[in-house]
């Protein structure tokens, strides 16, 4: 009895001092779920990209096979299709405690011609992602979490490449098979209350991969056009987000059984400088460092 009391009490204080516990996620069926779609677009101009002066990093000339031809090395967060559709935009209803079943497989993200593809991943919290390299060149995984209230290093790593690569047969445009590398498992566990963590590469800082870490399945990535849909919802009203690495929305909607709900989102392109790396048309030191060295755009050339 005296244990059973002790319990008690124990239990009591946990809970007075806020350590009510996190329930998980529950699959159960859902026989009248309903469906939230809709299409995200950007609208004005598609803001100008980040911009690194390539002689600055290591690899210049094998990662300069996607720059702009002047030594310049781009990365566009915003993902703009022809009409304005906004890609990589993720939508994801929040507080839903039990649903359909959560498939999120561990996520993966390549590391090819000095990017991180895909720029935007949705990962299920406290679950794994891999890292592979295929450059044959080495790279270092820098994972934070971030909030309004600051970073916190998740890992950093280095992303070892294949030994066995042919630097050389890239550099001249042929196709090389067998380009990866060992795949290298990370965590992702947040801190409580954060759900945003980025992935840089500790020695070309233009490789950035952001991501977002759910609770539950109710998310989907815009597409091409900027469409998304979410299915399966159980019937009520919502609270939800629209999330993407420079900006965010939150909305309200009512899922009705059996019912399809359109919701159309619209965000107006941030305008003026966003960032502290911009292209410089006249740097102080350009290519002319690199001597005899070229840089070659052969995967792409890069415009402003």
């Amino acid at each position: 009895m005296k244990k059973i009391g002790l319990l008690v009490i124990l239990i009591g204080c946990f809970w007075l001092l806020g350590g009510q516990p996190s329930w998980a996620y529950e699959e159960v069926s859902i026989e009248n779920g309903g469906e939230l779609s809709g299409t995200v677009t950007l609208l004005g101009d598609v803001p100008k990209p980040k911009g690194y002066n390539l002689v600055t990093f290591p690899d210049a000339v094998f990662c300069g096979r996607i720059s702009t031809g002047k030594g310049w090395r781009l990365l566009q967060p915003f993902n703009v299709g022809p009409n304005g559709g906004f890609r990589d935009v993720v939508v994801v209803l929040e507080g839903i405690k039990e649903g359909k079943p959560f498939t999120n497989t561990t996520q993966l993200i390549e590391s090819v011609d000095c990017k991180f593809a895909p720029y935007v991943t949705v990962v299920r919290n406290k679950q794994d992602i891999q890292v592979v390299n295929l450059d044959p060149v080495m790279h270092d995984i820098q994972g934070y979490e971030t909030s309004k209230y600051g970073s916190r290093v998740l890992f950093n790593v280095p992303l070892p490449f294949n030994q066995r690569l042919n630097k050389n047969a890239l550099l001249k445009g042929k196709t090389v098979k067998n380009r990866r590398g060992k795949v290298m498992t990370q965590k992702i566990k947040m801190t409580k209350g954060r759900n945003v963590f980025v992935m840089q590469c500790g020695f070309h800082a233009y490789m950035e991969s952001w991501g977002l870490a759910v609770k539950n399945p109710y998310f989907a990535v815009s597409g091409d056009t900027g469409q998304f849909t979410i299915s399966g919802i159980p019937p009520g009203t919502y609270h939800g987000m629209i999330w993407h690495p420079m900006l965010t929305k939150e909305f309200e909607v009512t899922i009705e059984p059996n019912g399809k709900t359109a919701l159309d989102i619209q965000f107006d392109a941030p305008k003026g400088r966003l960032y502290a790396n911009e292209i410089e048309e006249t740097p102080r030191f350009g290519m002319e460092l690199l001597g005899d060295s070229k840089i070659n755009p052969i995967v792409e050339l890069q415009t402003y």
